[in-house]
């Protein structure tokens, strides 16, 4: 594994490193439409080591108005988790979900956000690992608590007015969700349909082939189209509640394009407010 760990890790690069005091590993399997299923999961079996996060629980925070389904945590919450998972500035974290990287980016994003750069993706997942009969188990870690004197870094974190001023001044603003949810065509989890007007759809799903991420040159180019010369600071992201956007910020720092924001309520967020104007293709 490269020194960096700031992007993805590969299974054969982490395996050796299971055990290392400095290595926390931790699981992000989750499902929308089951909210125990991850942590059910967990418990029958994990990476050896691994803490557990649950997405509602542990890496969103409690609602504020525009904060959409998954709200951004507050800072000392969030530390505050990050010290009982026994994670420190200094450890190196892996961070992986059931395969595609949705769930474990969103811990990536955050951790990000704190200026925490040694953390990265399991490329593949939970589903890689187990094809490849790595090691497994379903003991709980014993973890030391530590401190996390951290904070956000906000000006990389918009809420719905500050996306409002982003695309009126020009800049760009990529939606990770399904083409059909974008257009408006269906709508299956959040009570409006459409897409920010401005807005740019991108499926997060585009970021990876047979279940994992393209490679960096590849991704590059596929991004580089979409900023069409404007530098990826010129760039939001954005999806349903702020999570899948996370892996449009992971695969633009794969591709040696870092420093795109986030959206954090995103299109939930959105529509919160009535007044907020919708676009519907079609």
């Amino acid at each position: 594994m490269n020194e960096g760990w700031q992007t993805l890790v590969q299974p054969d690069e982490l395996q050796p490193r299971l055990g290392d005091a400095c290595v926390v590993v931790v699981d992000c399997r989750f499902s929308l439409a089951d909210t125990t299923a991850g942590e059910t999961a967990y418990r029958i079996a994990h990476l050896p080591g691994a803490r557990y996060a649950h997405l509602d629980r542990d890496l969103s925070g409690t609602h504020t108005p525009g904060a959409g389904r998954h709200p951004w945590p507050r800072a000392a919450v969030f530390t505050a988790t990050l010290g009982a998972w026994g994670i420190s500035p200094d450890s190196r974290v892996v961070a992986y979900d059931g395969g595609d990287g949705a769930h474990a980016a969103r811990l990536w994003c955050l951790l990000r956000a704190l200026g925490h750069r040694k953390v990265a993706v399991l490329d593949g997942g939970w589903q890689r690992w187990i094809d490849e009969a790595r090691p497994v188990d379903a003991l709980e870690p014993s973890v030391v608590p530590v401190v996390h004197p951290s904070d956000f870094d906000e000006a990389s974190l918009l809420d719905p007015g500050q996306v409002q001023a982003h695309l009126d001044a020009g800049g760009v603003l990529i939606d990770a969700r399904a083409a059909e949810r974008f257009r408006g065509e269906v709508e299956p989890i959040d009570p409006v349909a459409g897409h920010v007007p401005g807005a740019m759809n991108r499926p997060y799903a585009l970021n990876l082939e047979a279940g994992r991420f393209k490679a960096a040159a590849e991704l590059r180019s596929e991004f580089e189209a979409l900023l069409n010369g404007r530098s990826p600071s010129d760039v939001v992201a954005m999806c349903g509640s702020g999570v899948t956007a996370c892996h449009h910020l992971l695969a633009m720092a794969h591709a040696g394009l870092p420093g795109a924001k986030l959206f954090t309520g995103s299109w939930s967020g959105w529509i919160e407010d009535p007044a907020r104007p919708i676009a519907v293709d079609g």
